[in-house]
């Protein structure tokens, strides 16, 4: 496979060459068995990419538990286009255990800015981290939420390919196997997957690449297209598109 030929690069290079926290994100649909052809075109457009490795691995299994007030306030913000919103969640990584609470807000000109912070707590608990999502939310005027009312949601799990771009020097990544969960309900993607570009204002070689191919930015949200297929009943316009024709769903017991 093409992303065997990639050269490696450590986490701590990594965040040292692209830790955007500021950024733009491009999220596409793509078919998993394209994704070979379209790596071999980004390793010919920038020879100098590199993939995230560490201890000889190169995709990683990543659970993400999201937080939501009683009335889907976040939700309903994404699915309704809101220019102030956020999103909350636990971030574990599943191959080494380590969890980080991270929250999610718009910045100027359509930018996603992140902040995150160590969690020493259970993933699907947000224990002291209340006052880290408190103080995140009054410093961004993201929305007027009581960061104490937020609860369990939404919960992902999938494979994750992270490369750097070093023209640019930007980030991709690359998303497999992403499965949702909401209580007894379980929704399992197809052979779909979600490869998001995290750069500044300008697109990078990956966008160029994908755009090559036909393939266009996708509006696609873990979180809201998650939570919308589990619940047929919430507002789900802005993913219809994405649920009814990209995304292969099966529903697992």
């Amino acid at each position: 496979m093409t992303a065997d030929r990639l050269n490696p690069i450590g986490l701590e290079e990594l965040d040292l060459h692209a830790a955007l926290q500021t950024r733009v994100d491009r999220k596409y649909l793509v078919p998993t068995p394209a994704l070979d052809g379209i790596l071999r075109g980004l390793l010919s457009a920038e020879p100098g990419v590199r993939v995230l490795e560490i201890d000889g691995q190169r995709d990683f299994g990543y659970a993400s538990q999201y937080f939501d007030t009683p009335d889907l306030a976040s939700f309903r913000s994404a699915a309704h286009r809101r220019r102030r919103r956020f999103k909350v969640r636990t971030r574990t990584y599943l191959d080494s255990g380590l969890c980080r609470l991270e929250v999610k807000t718009r910045g100027s000109r359509g930018t996603t800015v992140k902040h995150r912070t160590d969690h020493d707590h259970a993933p699907d608990s947000l224990g002291t981290g209340v006052e880290f999502v408190g103080e995140v939310l009054r410093m961004t005027r993201a929305l007027p939420v009581d960061p104490r009312t937020l609860e369990p949601t939404l919960r992902t799990e999938y494979r994750r390919m992270t490369l750097l771009l070093p023209q640019t020097a930007s980030r991709a990544t690359i998303d497999t196997h992403l499965e949702w969960y909401d209580g007894g309900a379980h929704l399992a993607v197809g052979d779909v997957a979600v490869v998001e570009t995290k750069s500044g204002s300008q697109a990078g070689t990956l966008d160029r690449v994908l755009w090559a191919r036909g393939i266009r930015p996708a509006r696609i949200s873990k979180f809201g297209a998650g939570l919308a297929a589990l619940h047929p009943e919430l507002p789900a316009t802005r993913w219809r598109r994405a649920l009814d024709h990209q995304l292969d769903l099966t529903w697992n017991d």
